[in-house]
């Protein structure tokens, strides 16, 4: 884990981990894990969705600490399209994760991301994306 640029907040750290397995040292530290567009076994670790990656993430979030995800699946990716029923709420509680909010993201939620995939997702032709809100039991609503 290390700081990797002049320009990012002080209180901003970028970690290159599996997310089934994230560094211990972050557990409980956690106030918010932003998600924009992940692809393979993170993708479908938020979906399907998996014990160990909503483990890891519920370990490293405070208590109160939020999880905001996009994600974006069609056909044409080889998945099912994502749905108003598409996220299992039970499996992430069971993990202390309480899922806020699932519902398609708004273009304003996906312009704010400033994410470069965003904008090449969306303009071909219009790509549904879904916004995946969660907090950690134990603290406090933001």
């Amino acid at each position: 884990m290390r700081r990797v640029s002049r320009l990012a907040p002080q209180n901003a750290l970028f970690v290159v981990a599996v997310a089934e397995d994230l560094p211990a040292e972050l557990d409980g530290t956690i106030a918010g894990i932003s998600i924009y567009f992940p692809w393979g076994s993170l993708l479908r670790g938020l979906i399907a969705p998996s014990p160990a990656v909503l483990r890891s993430i519920a370990r490293v979030l405070r208590p109160g600490g939020s999880l905001v995800a996009l994600l974006s699946i069609t056909g044409r990716d080889g998945g099912a399209p994502l749905g108003p029923r598409s996220i299992d709420r039970a499996a992430y509680a069971a993990r202390g994760l309480e899922v806020a909010d699932w519902r398609p993201a708004t273009r304003r939620e996906i312009d704010v991301s400033d994410s470069s995939w965003a904008k090449r997702l969306l303009s071909a032709a219009p790509r549904p994306v879904w916004l995946l809100r969660a907090c950690k039991e134990g603290g406090r609503r933001r």
